[in-house]
């Protein structure tokens, strides 16, 4: 039963994080003005995309933690969300293009270090990270795009 709690404390943590943090942060006007690139997907993906994405997350770290819950892998994640929660409030909070950027390179650059660290702990953790990592990359060259075009 203890295990659920835990598993139940992860989602309620990363999933309720990362939606409190996407309602405090919506895009407005602002956003709306700027220029986009043409694969830059229509507004509705993006809620749904990080909801399974945060499930995703907060499944590999409970996984981790079950583990090895004082190791590099679960420090790396702890780190990666981190630099995840932290990219909407400097990108629409701040409305700083540049400084966002920087933000989910280290993300995308963390998220790897925690698979390359996750695979010899759990591998489904890595597998949970895949889309992820797919993801924050796509998100990395449209916030690159983003900034180029602005």
């Amino acid at each position: 039963m203890q295990k659920y709690i835990s598993l139940l404390v992860f989602l309620i943590v990363v999933l309720g994080g990362g939606l409190l943090i996407g309602y405090a942060t919506l895009p407005g006007e602002w956003y709306a003005s700027l220029v986009k690139p043409s694969f830059n997907p229509p507004s509705w993906v993006f809620g749904p995309a990080w909801s399974l994405l945060y499930v995703l997350i907060a499944i590999a770290g409970w996984r981790v933690w079950r583990r090895e819950p004082h190791g590099a892998a679960m420090k790396l994640w702890v780190a990666q969300l981190v630099l995840n929660f932290l990219w909407s409030p400097v990108f629409f909070g701040a409305q700083r293009i540049a400084g966002a950027l920087s933000i989910i390179v280290l993300l995308l650059i963390a998220i790897m270090a925690f698979m390359a660290a996750a695979r010899r702990v759990d591998r489904v953790a890595f597998w949970l990270f895949v889309p992820y990592a797919l993801w924050v990359a796509f998100a990395t060259s449209l916030n690159a795009s983003i900034l180029w075009l602005n």
